[in-house]
């Protein structure tokens, strides 16, 4: 083992840790239904007229594509609410707005979640987004602008909170169970996405479609409720949690830094080799993650040939499979270390080969069962639900190798992940509007090949040690470069 085990153990799943990673859970369902709900809603909201010429330059805009191939019309969503003359071009506007929200505020919000406090800036993040989300149909009668403005403030208030997650798990997280609750915690996300997915459409069609906002922002606000309350910084602040846990998390991590004003060592860490690895590794996973989370309604209802219900369930489905995955493979990853039978190193690498080379032969496979409706149907599934497997490797290695600076690494990987994201959609869209079926066929050879660039960078370079920049110094060197000091 990379680390020394903590000798004694505290309680499991009755204890505070984990009621935090069940909270976390929930915030993270939270965020991406909202952020997903315009993709629903916007079937119901634009003019029918103008719904066949739905572009997909956005990353979230084939959500809708997805349902406009469908022979039900506008109508039977919603006969009361307002419809909106938005063209193609505006809607991929209003779709892209939320990422570059989420891009302006992924980096100084790590940064700065590790000196007031995750809670603080998660729990304003959640809140911003939820209120927003609830302005959002408020906002559509007001004009098109007032919605980008509402997105992308959106944007940056969710990257604020998807950021800030792990300077919590940095002082709550036991390195025997970093895997499980950080892996419970994220699969929130895919979890989110197949509610949006199944019950979505539903919502739009029986209520009307700013039902969609308003219950998920109502969410967001219980969840904000339930994080103020219940989340603490620091075991070591918590009112209520027990003698024995606190003892059992603060023996098992390295002494923290007794003041949070800290600086960041910028130039160690552009030269550090294992932190590049993890860089790749996020690029390459989220690559072909952003194809099937953008492209996958648009893939089943085009191939197969199926109506806009058997869509919504059939594109929904490789969620659950990847919010399983993503908790069965955090279980397995700090159950193999618990048990001493692998090293840390060893089984950050395994997941992380496991999560970037089964959803490349499976995409790679695609093209030659096409025909095949079950096996396609099968495959669409394994690739999303193997691919969360990442979640156990790379994803959570900030936290080994630098857990002072965990934050605001994950916030510059999310970005590595974005940037993959939108080179990836623009590729796809470009390559399958030359030719659909050879162009999908190059579309999944080159994000297998990109999944095994990043897997033999992550293999050859990735570390589990703490890097010496990361240690708590007890004077500063010349070497530090203060230019996030507060």
């Amino acid at each position: 083992m990379d680390g020394k085990p903590a000798t004694r153990r505290g309680p499991d799943f009755c204890s505070l840790r984990y009621g935090l990673a069940l909270i976390m859970h929930f915030s993270n369902f939270t965020m991406i239904t909202q952020r997903v709900s315009l993709s629903i809603a916007i079937i119901a909201m634009v003019n029918s007229t103008q719904q066949h010429s739905l572009s997909n330059a956005s990353t979230e805009g084939p959500f809708a594509d997805a349902f406009n191939n469908s022979s039900i019309s506008i109508k039977e969503f919603d006969t009361k609410a307002t419809v909106y003359q938005w063209s193609p071009e505006t809607q991929g506007i209003i779709f892209s707005s939320i990422n570059y929200g989420i891009i302006l505020t992924l980096i100084p919000s790590g940064y700065l979640a590790g000196i007031f406090g995750a809670k603080q800036m998660l729990g304003a993040g959640l809140l911003i987004s939820s209120l927003l989300t609830l302005f959002t149909p408020l906002a559509a009668d007001f004009g098109v602008i007032l919605v980008i403005v509402v997105r992308t403030v959106q944007g940056m208030a969710q990257g604020m909170a998807w950021t800030g997650q792990f300077t919590i798990w940095a002082k709550w997280a036991p390195p025997l169970e970093r895997s499980k609750l950080t892996t419970i915690a994220g699969s929130g996300s895919a979890f989110g996405s197949f509610i949006i997915l199944c019950v979505g459409g539903l919502i739009s069609q029986v209520l009307g479609w700013p039902f969609i906002f308003y219950i998920f922002g109502s969410t967001g606000c219980i969840c904000c409720l339930l994080w103020f309350t219940v989340i603490y910084d620091d075991p070591m602040q918590h009112p209520c949690i027990s003698v024995r846990e606190k003892e059992h998390i603060m023996s098992s991590l390295p002494q923290q830094p007794s003041s949070p004003r800290r600086a960041v060592p910028i130039k160690a860490m552009v030269t550090c080799l294992p932190l590049w690895a993890i860089f790749m590794g996020f690029f390459s996973h989220f690559w072909l993650c952003t194809i099937i989370l953008t492209y996958l309604p648009t893939y089943i209802s085009t191939l197969l040939h199926v109506n806009i219900r058997d869509s919504g369930v059939l594109s929904s489905l490789p969620f659950i499979a990847a919010a399983s995955c993503t908790i069965l493979g955090g279980q397995l990853a700090d159950f193999l270390l618990s048990r001493n039978l692998l090293r840390l190193i060893t089984v950050r690498k395994l997941f992380s080969s496991l999560g970037l080379l089964l959803p490349s032969v499976c995409a790679v496979a695609l093209p030659f069962v096409a025909s095949s409706y079950v096996i396609t149907i099968i495959l669409l599934i394994l690739i999303p639900g193997t691919s969360n497997l990442c979640d156990s490797g790379f994803i959570i290695n900030t936290l080994d190798i630098a857990p002072r600076y965990a934050s605001f690494l994950m916030g510059i990987s999310r970005g590595f992940g974005l940037i993959a994201g939108i080179v990836s959609s623009t590729a796809t869209g470009f390559l399958i509007s030359q030719d659909f079926e050879s162009g999908w066929r190059n579309v999944f050879f080159l994000s297998a090949a990109v999944n095994m660039f990043g897997l033999v960078f992550y293999l050859t370079l990735g570390q589990t040690e703490i890097q010496d920049w990361a240690k708590e110094r007890t004077s500063p060197t010349s070497e530090d470069i203060k230019l996030f000091q507060i």
